[in-house]
Protein backbone atom coordinates (compact mmCIF):
# COMPACT_ATOMS: atom_id res chain seq x y z
CA UNK A 1 0.00 0.00 0.00
CA UNK A 2 1.40 3.39 -1.31
CA UNK A 3 0.95 6.85 -0.33
CA UNK A 4 -1.95 7.10 -3.17
CA UNK A 5 -3.90 4.22 -1.69
CA UNK A 6 -3.80 5.52 1.77
CA UNK A 7 -4.59 9.14 0.38
CA UNK A 8 -7.90 7.55 -1.16
CA UNK A 9 -8.52 5.26 2.37
CA UNK A 10 -8.44 8.78 4.22
CA UNK A 11 -11.12 10.25 1.11
CA UNK A 12 -13.60 7.27 1.71
CA UNK A 13 -13.26 6.61 5.46
CA UNK A 14 -14.50 10.58 5.56
CA UNK A 15 -17.12 10.41 2.57
CA UNK A 16 -17.86 6.67 1.09
CA UNK A 17 -19.83 8.14 -1.51
CA UNK A 18 -16.79 10.33 -2.95
CA UNK A 19 -16.68 9.88 -6.39
CA UNK A 20 -14.30 8.86 -8.94
CA UNK A 21 -13.53 12.12 -9.71
CA UNK A 22 -13.59 13.75 -6.51
CA UNK A 23 -10.80 11.25 -5.61
CA UNK A 24 -8.50 11.40 -8.80
CA UNK A 25 -8.59 15.44 -8.46
CA UNK A 26 -6.89 15.00 -4.67
CA UNK A 27 -4.75 12.29 -5.75
CA UNK A 28 -3.87 13.71 -9.23
CA UNK A 29 -5.19 10.24 -10.92
CA UNK A 30 -7.77 9.77 -13.81
CA UNK A 31 -11.27 7.62 -13.16
CA UNK A 32 -9.97 4.59 -13.97
CA UNK A 33 -6.41 4.94 -12.14
CA UNK A 34 -8.40 5.08 -8.78
CA UNK A 35 -11.21 2.65 -9.84
CA UNK A 36 -8.45 0.25 -10.37
CA UNK A 37 -6.78 1.04 -7.02
CA UNK A 38 -10.26 0.73 -5.05
CA UNK A 39 -10.92 -2.55 -6.59
CA UNK A 40 -7.45 -3.86 -5.44
CA UNK A 41 -8.20 -2.25 -1.90
CA UNK A 42 -11.29 -4.47 -1.89
CA UNK A 43 -9.57 -7.14 -3.53
CA UNK A 44 -6.97 -7.21 -0.63
CA UNK A 45 -9.62 -6.99 2.14
CA UNK A 46 -8.27 -3.33 3.25
CA UNK A 47 -11.86 -2.17 1.89
CA UNK A 48 -14.52 -4.58 3.37
CA UNK A 49 -17.72 -2.42 2.85
CA UNK A 50 -19.14 0.69 2.75
CA UNK A 51 -21.98 2.40 4.91
CA UNK A 52 -23.79 5.36 6.28
CA UNK A 53 -23.48 6.88 9.69
CA UNK A 54 -26.63 7.27 11.29
CA UNK A 55 -27.77 9.88 14.50
CA UNK A 56 -29.39 7.24 16.42
CA UNK A 57 -31.07 9.68 18.59
CA UNK A 58 -33.56 11.09 15.96
CA UNK A 59 -34.50 7.71 15.09
CA UNK A 60 -35.42 7.07 18.72
CA UNK A 61 -32.66 5.46 20.17
CA UNK A 62 -31.39 7.38 22.99
CA UNK A 63 -29.60 4.57 25.07
CA UNK A 64 -26.36 3.80 24.26
CA UNK A 65 -24.54 1.45 26.71
CA UNK A 66 -21.32 -1.01 26.80
CA UNK A 67 -22.18 -3.90 28.59
CA UNK A 68 -19.34 -5.77 29.82
CA UNK A 69 -20.14 -9.79 30.15
CA UNK A 70 -18.34 -12.65 31.54
CA UNK A 71 -19.41 -15.52 28.97
CA UNK A 72 -18.15 -19.32 30.03
CA UNK A 73 -16.20 -20.47 26.80
CA UNK A 74 -18.08 -23.35 26.42
CA UNK A 75 -21.19 -21.00 25.64
CA UNK A 76 -19.52 -19.43 22.77
CA UNK A 77 -21.68 -21.72 20.50
CA UNK A 78 -24.80 -20.64 21.65
CA UNK A 79 -23.75 -17.05 22.77
CA UNK A 80 -22.71 -15.46 19.36
CA UNK A 81 -25.96 -16.11 17.11
CA UNK A 82 -27.71 -15.00 20.25
CA UNK A 83 -26.21 -11.62 20.23
CA UNK A 84 -26.07 -11.50 16.36
CA UNK A 85 -29.49 -11.58 16.00
CA UNK A 86 -30.51 -8.59 18.18
CA UNK A 87 -30.45 -6.05 16.06
CA UNK A 88 -29.77 -3.16 19.11
CA UNK A 89 -26.06 -4.78 19.41
CA UNK A 90 -23.91 -2.40 17.63
CA UNK A 91 -20.49 -4.28 18.12
CA UNK A 92 -19.65 -7.51 20.06
CA UNK A 93 -15.92 -7.82 20.78
CA UNK A 94 -14.35 -10.60 22.45
CA UNK A 95 -12.00 -9.21 25.00
CA UNK A 96 -9.14 -9.53 27.89
CA UNK A 97 -9.60 -8.61 31.60
CA UNK A 98 -12.63 -9.72 33.99
CA UNK A 99 -15.21 -9.99 31.56
CA UNK A 100 -15.06 -12.29 28.26
CA UNK A 101 -17.11 -9.92 26.19
CA UNK A 102 -17.67 -5.90 25.39
CA UNK A 103 -20.84 -5.31 23.80
CA UNK A 104 -22.26 -1.82 22.47
CA UNK A 105 -25.53 -1.31 22.20
CA UNK A 106 -28.74 1.31 21.76
CA UNK A 107 -31.96 1.13 22.83
CA UNK A 108 -34.69 3.74 23.10
CA UNK A 109 -35.50 3.13 26.59
CA UNK A 110 -33.87 2.29 29.71
CA UNK A 111 -36.57 -0.18 29.88
CA UNK A 112 -35.66 -1.93 26.89
CA UNK A 113 -32.00 -2.22 27.74
CA UNK A 114 -32.88 -3.53 30.94
CA UNK A 115 -34.85 -6.38 29.68
CA UNK A 116 -32.11 -7.13 27.07
CA UNK A 117 -29.43 -7.22 30.12
CA UNK A 118 -31.94 -10.07 31.70
CA UNK A 119 -31.42 -11.77 28.61
CA UNK A 120 -27.72 -11.80 28.50
CA UNK A 121 -27.38 -13.10 32.11
CA UNK A 122 -28.31 -16.41 31.09
CA UNK A 123 -24.77 -16.27 30.01
CA UNK A 124 -22.99 -14.75 32.51
CA UNK A 125 -22.41 -12.16 34.79
CA UNK A 126 -22.91 -8.44 33.29
CA UNK A 127 -21.29 -5.16 34.40
CA UNK A 128 -23.58 -1.82 32.38
CA UNK A 129 -21.98 1.42 31.79
CA UNK A 130 -24.53 3.59 30.24
CA UNK A 131 -22.96 6.57 27.52
CA UNK A 132 -23.97 10.34 28.35
CA UNK A 133 -22.35 11.88 25.84
CA UNK A 134 -19.48 10.78 23.12
CA UNK A 135 -17.11 12.78 22.16
CA UNK A 136 -15.33 11.56 19.59
CA UNK A 137 -17.94 9.58 17.38
CA UNK A 138 -16.82 6.47 15.25
CA UNK A 139 -14.00 7.21 12.35
CA UNK A 140 -11.53 5.54 10.73
CA UNK A 141 -7.60 5.19 11.00
CA UNK A 142 -6.50 8.52 9.21
CA UNK A 143 -3.02 7.71 7.06
CA UNK A 144 -0.79 10.82 7.48
CA UNK A 145 1.17 11.46 4.30
CA UNK A 146 4.67 10.29 4.01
Amino acid sequence: MDKIDKQILNILQTNARASLKEIGEATFLSSPAISARIAQLERNGVITDYGAHVNLQTLGYNIKAFINLEVDPKQKPVFYPFVDSIPNVLECNCVTGEFSMLLKVAFPTTNELDTFIGELQQFGKTYTQVVFSTSVGPRGIHFEDQ
